[in-house]
């Protein structure tokens, strides 16, 4: 870092101001003092190590991907949301976007991230009840009832059967008229971290790669603004690992997944961007800070130095946090609401592009449309009141913040070179396969996991209204919890037995088998499996077929 790092960043700013790109807005403090769009050092050359923090908007990106921070733009406020039939759960989408809401999140129920229809006798008691229940395009098409997908950003939380599901989301998008192109979202579709933490496969690891492989090229052609993976380290922390395990396993799956996209002759200046990130914003508040700004850092450095990206847009990484529901209790559940916002706010200092806010009623049921709108008007508190977005990466220079930074890469690091020790040709995919194969991942998270109830329960760690301040002036009352009805299910079966009455069966059979064909060869699955998505073949269908030409995955035991 030069002497004029500070005049470089004077320079994009200026350039973003002059294009427009500062919001019109009072950035003054509460009393009226105008405050800077960033701070520094006065002098640069006096703090070892600067070029590692630097400036926003600037090669590594410790203090954010723009210069403007959210003077810009403002993060994207994207509640995940989901539950019942496709109908009420576009009756929530409405009234999320009515009331502020930037974007939309999909949560599907456990049947669908499954890859098993709502009839199939395995779904018995789960229809709608972790999410939304999805068949087939037509339920798509109500999802997003009278909901433009072309003006709307939406992002999927689904891994195993992603594919078909982002065929069913493209259907319904032709069905309203959409240029395809145009369409903006992000697809989760990252199966790593399903091996590691959170169990919804369908297949081995290798078929996903191939299926994987196949939704980079095709959106990289047909649909580039569309981020085709969102590389998970969410599920990975709520299983129960530490902040730099989450940052390192989820890193790596990301080198994972740059290194399929570069063995398909993917150019990185093309795919890198479109692979976003999903993190965990736990509660302790600095280091969770810390290991945002550690994230881009780390990504920034190896995509240029190990993977040769040259362009800043392929070396930033860009994430969405959701605060942590492993950090929700059902005691004392008021609690909650300042959990949750102080899980937001460390995200919001740390640099994230959209966020989702729990809701205090999460660790019981799914939310409740009050506990959902206070959810949402916790971020909105944040994002008008608070005076956060004044400034970029306010924390920066933080003694405390920056030494956090720094031990939360070197731990990361060193996971990274015990990955690919693992492997046997040098890359991150071969270690992760492995680490996946011997149960390495699981074991470190379920030791991580050990250490810490140890310490709940001697009380070397807090939290309260469970191992201290027990006592509660409503501990009789009780919240008014959202019920999935048994109808729900019943309804959801009527509808899709009506489907397969109504439709062409043969061209719906025809066209799964073609897509099954096509698995057989090299060609893109993705064109053929939206033709049997079009026909309506249902997830299960789809899915079912595919179990049956590559097999079912069961884990390795571990003791």
């Amino acid at each position: 870092m030069t002497d004029d790092a500070r005049q470089r960043w004077q320079q994009r700013y200026d350039a973003a101001l002059e294009a427009g790109r500062v919001r019109d807005a009072d950035f003054t403090t509460l009393s009226g003092v105008e405050v800077d769009p960033v701070y520094g050092p006065a002098d640069e050359a006096s703090v070892p190590g600067f070029e590692r923090i630097g400036y926003p908007g600037e090669f590594p990106f410790t203090r954010g991907l723009h210069a403007t921070g959210y003077r810009g733009r403002a993060w994207t406020i994207r509640q995940f949301a989901g539950f019942g039939n496709a109908q009420q759960t576009n009756e929530r989408y409405k009234m999320i976007l009515k009331e502020g809401g930037g974007g939309l999140s999909v949560a599907f129920d456990m049947p669908t991230l499954m890859g098993r229809d709502s009839d199939d006798p395995r779904s018995l008691g789960e229809v709608g009840h972790c999410g939304v229940a999805i068949d087939s395009a037509a339920d798509m098409d109500v999802l997003f009832d009278d909901i433009d997908l072309a003006a709307t950003t939406t992002s999927m939380t689904i891994s195993g059967p992603a594919v078909p599901v982002f065929c069913m989301y493209l259907v319904a998008a032709e069905r309203q008229g959409v240029d395809l192109g145009k369409l903006n979202g992000t697809l989760q579709t990252d199966i790593f971290k399903e091996y590691i933490a959170q169990k919804e496969w369908l297949f081995a690891p290798e078929p996903h790669l191939r299926l994987i492989g196949d939704l980079m090229e095709y959106c990289a052609e047909k649909i580039p603004a569309y981020k085709p993976i969102s590389v998970s380290g969410y599920h990975i922390r709520e299983a129960g690992s530490t902040a730099a395990q989450e940052l390192a396993y989820t890193l790596a799956d990301g080198f994972a997944y740059v290194e399929l996209g570069l063995s398909r002759g993917l150019d990185i200046e093309q795919f890198a961007p479109g692979l976003s990130f999903f993190f965990d914003a736990h509660v302790d508040f600095f280091e969770e800070i810390a290991k945002f700004r550690a994230a881009r850092r780390i990504w920034a450095r190896w995509l240029r130095d190990v993977y040769g990206a040259k362009t800043d847009k392929a070396q930033q990484l860009r994430f969405h946090t959701q605060t942590a529901g492993v950090s929700l209790t059902a005691q004392q559940p008021d609690n909650n609401i300042v959990r949750t916002a102080l899980e937001a706010l460390s995200a919001v200092l740390g640099g994230t592009q959209s966020l989702h806010t729990n809701a205090l009623d999460e660790v019981l049921a799914l939310p409740s449309a009050k506990a959902a709108q206070i959810a949402l008007r916790t971020q909105q508190v944040i994002m008008e009141e608070t005076g956060v977005m004044n400034v970029a990466d306010p924390l920066g220079g933080s003694w405390y913040v920056e030494a956090l930074t720094d031990d939360i890469e070197r731990q990361a690091e060193e996971i990274f070179a015990r990955i690919k020790d693992m492997g046997s040709d040098g890359t991150m995919t071969s270690g992760i396969l492995r680490g996946i194969e011997e149960g390495w991942f699981t074991g470190e998270i379920a030791e991580a996991a050990f250490v810490y109830q140890r310490a709940l329960e001697k009380g070397d760690k807090k939290v309260v209204g469970v191992n201290t301040l027990a006592g509660s002036v409503d501990a009789h009352d009780k919240l008014d919890i959202l019920r999935v009805s048994h109808q729900v299910e019943k309804d959801q079966k009527a509808e899709l037995a009506a489907r397969r009455r109504n439709r062409d069966d043969e061209a719906a059979r025809r066209a799964v088998a073609r897509m099954v064909e096509v698995g057989r060869t090299e060609e893109n699955m993705v064109p053929a499996m939206l033709d049997a998505v079009r026909a309506e073949a249902t997830l299960g269908e789809i899915c079912d077929a595919l179990r049956a030409e590559w097999g079912s995955y069961t884990e390795p035991a571990r003791f």
